[in-house]
């Protein structure tokens, strides 16, 4: 019996004449562009949204703050998103097919993994910076300062590319699973299974961020509320030193209100998929490959929303953006342009 497929079937696979050739993704060419415009306006998105977020805080010097530091810096995860992640997910998403190698595979997954994290941890750092801002607003520039800024951005990056280099390029991601890989295996697929030791590890470096990030939101807007309170009954009795602290409280309070929306929009976007993977890990696949590559793109598209909440939320954003679009960044001294409504 012949080994080769036939003419047929060959143009449904995505390696023609290769035995073991994992199969194309069955999309007529109305759907196929359908999927490829989506696809690529989520990475189009996340690439210049994000690069203008990070050369906005970057090149003004009146956004130069710890908070502004660490929107910056969840920016470039979100960027790096776009470039690394997306163009070569949409590929795979859409032909079903992996053209890429399996060494740039596992590189991939590195990268997904990787990002994501940073992503959450910028953020529960965000959530304890917002914190401080909100509960103690006039002693906040003396405890959470550039430095410790900084260290919460080190932390960001190295922690998450560190263990996802550590699980990815060592393979122990797949021990006990042997079976499994071989039966699933193809030319041509790129989807990592995971046992059930690493997804629980996974989960607990997911949640524990997130439980955080509750506990502490959910606290800012009690304060928050109370502050309102307080700043009504005040009124026009409001004394000098009384009018700075209520302006205070109230730049911080919009701020951590926008911040917390960017928290929601990552839960929501990448919940589902971390949920899928648990019962994949414990139920044995059992998710079909369309199903798996829409929470992948319901996830990735979370690092397109950010640049578009900041914009939407952010007077400093907008006025930023213009200038930089605008070209007049390029005119000497433009970095200390005064941003309006900051």
């Amino acid at each position: 019996m012949s080994t080769n497929p036939s003419p047929a079937a060959s143009e449904q696979l995505c390696y023609q004449n290769v035995t073991g050739s994992c199969a194309k993704a069955p999309y007529s060419p109305g759907p196929r562009l359908i999927l490829y415009t989506l696809f690529s306006l989520a990475a189009v998105l996340a690439v210049f949204g994000n690069l203008l977020v990070v050369i906005s805080i970057l090149h003004f010097k009146q956004l130069h703050s710890p908070t502004n530091f660490l929107i910056a810096s969840l920016a470039c995860a979100d960027f790096l998103v776009g470039v690394t992640v997306m163009p070569f997910s949409m590929v795979r998403s859409v032909e079903g097919c992996w053209y890429f190698g399996a060494s740039f595979c596992s590189l991939h997954s590195c990268f997904d993994v990787a990002f994501c994290y940073s992503s959450l941890f910028h953020l529960c750092f965000i959530s304890i910076d917002r914190y401080i801002a909100v509960t103690e607003p006039l002693v906040y520039p003396t405890k959470f300062t550039v430095s410790v800024s900084g260290t919460c951005i080190g932390i960001s990056w190295i922690l998450p590319l560190v263990y996802s280099g550590a699980v990815f390029f060592t393979g122990v991601h797949d021990d006990g699973l042997e079976e499994l890989v071989s039966a699933l295996s193809c030319v041509g697929g790129c989807r990592p299974l995971i046992n059930q030791f690493w997804i629980l590890i996974d989960l607990l470096l997911f949640v524990t961020p997130t439980f955080v990030m509750m506990v502490l939101y959910s606290n800012i807007f009690l304060v928050a509320r109370k502050q309102a309170i307080k700043i009504e009954n005040i009124g026009s009795k409001t004394e000098a030193s009384g009018t700075y602290k209520t302006r205070v409280s109230k730049r911080e309070r919009k701020a951590a209100k926008t911040l917390g929306i960017t928290v929601v929009a990552f839960l929501i976007s990448w919940l589902p998929y971390m949920i899928d993977s648990f019962i994949d890990s414990f139920g044995g696949v059992v998710t079909p490959s369309y199903v798996y590559e829409i929470l992948c793109w319901f996830a990735y598209y979370n690092s397109a929303v950010n640049p578009l909440i900041y914009a939407l939320f952010y007077p400093w954003f907008r006025r930023a953006v213009k200038l930089i679009i605008s070209g007049q960044v390029l005119k000497d001294s433009s970095s200390t342009i005064s941003l309006e409504h900051l």
